[in-house]
């Protein structure tokens, strides 16, 4: 029979009452969280954590009720890993946003699946946290609350948009040597030489595209692309705002 607590979320129920708990709620996050960085999303169910836990899949259900649950603790999980921690935390609000973002991102690329997937967990009290955080990174700034929403908007919809992209690109690569790699390239060369992609031809310089991105991209590295990105954004936004920028 159901109950009034059944649709408690699981952030206002205690976690299991006993004396000497068999698992925490905190295990389980991290056992789903070892699952999906190695197999995919997918591969994640309760069967298989209870398998790698060593324990019977209805156990679980006494710490976590529903798929949804589960999901909601993956994703406070990654949110935790996010946090920069107090003595790291910079107390200029550029560098401060520098160090959220990167947190943020280098946390993303090792969980490259999660965007996606946990796009619609509930979130919890490291979401909470990571917000109040941010906002602690402006508080000093003197703008007013809708330019802090505006400004920390900004931030997240870049690092998210880097992570998401960067994500893509690497689920979508493959080898040089790959059939449909060198049908794609052979394809892009031809409608190069129709010339109706003058700017795309003066980009390459003549080389070929495979060979051009090397030179565009400057050999940096993927984070310090991201840094790059990152820094022009809240260097615009210190103009936009008239925020003073952190003394080197």
């Amino acid at each position: 029979m159901a109950t009034a607590d059944d649709s408690a979320l699981i952030w206002t129920r205690p976690e299991p009452g006993t004396r000497r708990p068999k698992f925490t709620r905190d295990q389980i996050a991290s056992t789903a969280l070892a699952i999906a960085d190695a197999e995919g999303f997918a591969a994640v169910s309760m069967r298989r954590i209870a398998g790698d836990l060593g324990a019977g899949t209805m156990t679980l259900y006494y710490y976590v009720r529903t798929k949804d649950e589960l999901v909601a603790l993956m994703d406070d999980a990654i949110m935790g890993e996010v946090l920069v921690p107090a003595e790291e935390f910079p107390t200029h609000w550029y560098d401060a946003l520098i160090a959220i973002g990167t947190r943020t991102w280098e946390v993303m690329m090792r969980h490259p699946w999660a965007p996606y997937s946990l796009q619609n967990a509930m979130p919890g009290p490291n979401a909470m946290r990571h917000f109040e955080q941010s906002l602690a990174a402006v508080a000093e700034t003197g703008l007013d609350p809708a330019s802090k929403f505006a400004l920390l908007g900004m931030v997240d919809d870049y690092v998210h948009g880097n992570a998401l992209r960067s994500a893509e690109v690497r689920a979508g690569s493959a080898s040089p040597d790959d059939e449909a790699v060198k049908a794609a390239m052979a394809f892009g060369e031809s409608l190069l030489a129709t010339g109706e992609f003058p700017h795309t031809e003066g980009l390459f310089g003549g080389a070929r595209p495979q060979d051009a991105f090397g030179e565009l991209i400057g050999g940096l590295s993927e984070r310090d692309r991201f840094l790059n990105g990152l820094t022009t954004l809240l260097d615009g936004a210190a103009a936009r705002f008239g925020l003073a920028l952190p003394r080197r």
